[in-house]
């Protein structure tokens, strides 16, 4: 039975925008106001725990497996409800955000899977938000097109193609929705108003075209935010009367905490859930946040230097693989950032091979299909997991029982032979001002020297920077990691983009925003769980109709291009 509406709905603070009203019906605004009464306050306390529990890493240096939920782990009958058609073949999955063109490019990408991404790859304007939701239900009604301002050239469904199914990605439970505010007062999280917009007005349509509603969950840091999805999945169906289990779930592994408790994730959604994924660049985040003052032997070297043959990385991706397919879930491997250039095809030579070896190892590691950034790559994916499956859907039925990985075997990190190094440096701090000049103008997927960069790779820039400073850390030159010569980099870069783009395009830009936000979540001594929570304060304080969205555009010249428009 349907559970009773409150009285009034959630109330909308942003100015109107076109078509709004589509996706702000009074229905769904009582549906946001129900999930934010019944669930805000657990997910307040959720991240007050997550608090708690970084406190005691910091005091320990050290994570284990949950003694308390051992009989969990130890109990072999237990297995996830099998995925529904639409979810049995993911071997390629192409992401982005849910702007137009990547929409129509996305669906016709050839990926058996696109994930419409409203969180890492999607700055949250509330242009982006309305606009992402009315994108995805003008697609499921096929009255999508999209005409590029730029080159005039027009874009389309293919009417005969078998499009992408999609899997949507809301935001993380740290994300407040400032724009949707519940009826007793407070923010409505950003979680529950994408979840809840989307499930209200497309599941019904969904189950009529043969698929389902489907989610990714991000930034899961335990058993217990995992537990209170499902819950909101419970009330949810309920609520509109949608059989139980219709919606399916992959959680992303990309925190530190939640690699220890893979298989507690899964239990918890288990009439939900559909598999894992090995969210690769959060996990790294993830991991320097977590052990970022634990000492030398946790100081990570420079990014690009941390491949996944790294041994904690295997460890990681590997009991990714093993508790999947024990429990009958899908294990879905990590992205290839790459984005091809249109000048050098001797850059897109080298790292398509890179790109190749990547996806030919997670193929033979056991994992059911991976992420691409871009649709050029789809192919090259294609055919490393055709090579292994076939025609089988997926290879669920390689256990991996060889695998053994203990607690320490994930953190070891002090196995890794490199060191950070003064081009380590440079690029951290080039790439973080480049990328959050882009999303404070509502760009959140951004090509950077021919590499997408998301929240997730912001995210590792500034916290090795960080931990560089914090540590003291000598590089390879000499030099120590200082505050004093951290903004030193960071003024030269600002005045090489100056050079770069000319005058009038950085003036136009928000290029002394970002240098300054990033300095500040790099070198304050209070470290910033998030940087997009500072950083969202100047993106919907900028909201006048100035900061544009993500429907194409570029951040400047060749400080990076968009990769939300369409590629051809």
């Amino acid at each position: 039975m349907s559970a009773p509406a409150p009285s009034r709905p959630a109330a909308v603070t942003a100015a109107p925008l076109p078509r709004q009203d589509e996706v702000l019906t009074e229905a769904a605004l009582v549906f946001l106001a129900e999930l934010h009464r019944r669930f805000t306050p657990r997910r307040d306390a959720l991240l007050a725990r997550r608090t708690e529990r970084r406190a005691e890493i910091a005091r320990t240096a050290r994570l284990d497996f949950l003694p308390e939920t051992a009989a969990v782990r130890a109990d072999d009958s237990w297995r996830v409800a099998p995925a529904p058609p639409a979810l049995q073949d993911r071997r390629v999955e192409i992401t982005g955000p849910a702007d137009r063109g990547m929409t129509i490019n996305a669906l016709n990408s050839g990926a058996r899977i696109w994930l419409a991404d409203f969180e890492d790859a999607s700055a949250p304007t509330w242009e982006n938000v309305i606009n992402g939701q009315l994108n995805l239900h003008d697609a499921y009604h096929r009255r999508i097109d999209f005409t590029d301002g730029r080159t005039g050239k027009a874009y389309a469904l293919r009417p005969d193609a078998e499009l992408a199914t999609v899997v949507m990605r809301p935001r993380g439970w740290h994300l407040p929705e400032r724009h949707v505010e519940g009826p007793d007062g407070g923010s409505v999280p950003g979680a529950l108003v994408d979840f809840g917009l989307y499930f209200f007005h497309n599941a019904r349509r969904l189950l009529d075209l043969g698929k389902g509603p489907y989610f990714y969950l991000p930034k899961t840091e335990s058993h217990h935010e995992a537990r209170l999805w499902n819950d909101v999945f419970v009330f949810a169906q309920e609520y509109l009367a949608i059989p139980r289990g219709t919606i399916r779930a992959t959680v992303l592994i990309e925190t530190i905490t939640a690699a220890y408790e893979m298989e507690e994730i899964l239990y918890e959604l288990r009439e939900h859930a559909s598999g894992l994924n090995a969210g690769r660049w959060d996990y790294l985040f993830s991991l320097i946040k977590n052990f970022r003052d634990a000492g030398p032997a946790f100081v990570l070297p420079d990014r690009d230097a941390i491949t996944m043959t790294a041994p904690f990385m295997r460890a990681y991706t590997e009991l990714l693989v093993r508790t999947c397919h024990r429990r009958g879930a899908h294990a879905i491997g990590g992205m290839a950032a790459f984005i091809p250039s249109r000048r050098d095809p001797e850059v897109n030579r080298v790292a398509f091979e890179k790109v190749r070896a990547d996806k030919d190892r997670e193929a033979a590691d056991g994992f059911d299909g991976s992420w691409v950034a871009h649709p050029d790559l789809v192919p090259i994916a294609l055919a490393s997991f055709d090579a292994v499956l076939g025609d089988r859907p997926h290879q669920k039925d390689r256990l991996r029982e060889d695998v053994r990985v203990t607690a320490g075997d994930l953190i070891a990190v002090d196995t890794l032979d490199a060191r950070p190094t003064s081009a380590g440096l440079r690029s951290a701090v080039r790439v973080g001002i480049r990328y959050i000049e882009a999303w404070l103008r509502g760009l959140g997927a951004v090509a950077v020297f021919n590499l997408m960069e998301d929240v997730a790779t912001a995210e590792i820039s500034r916290s090795q920077i960080w931990q560089w400073t914090d540590a003291g850390v000598v590089l390879e030159n000499g030099e120590r990691v200082t505050a004093a010569l951290v903004r030193g980099i960071a003024a030269a870069e600002l005045g090489d983009l100056r050079t770069e783009l000319g005058a009038d395009a950085f003036a136009a830009g928000r290029w002394q925003q970002a240098h300054d936000l990033l300095l500040r979540v790099a070198l304050d001594e209070r470290y910033e769980d998030f940087l997009t929570l500072p950083a969202y304060e100047l993106l919907t304080g900028g909201e006048d109709g100035t900061t544009g969205g993500a429907a194409g555009g570029t951040t400047g010249g060749a400080a990076g291009e968009a990769t939300g428009g369409p590629t051809g």
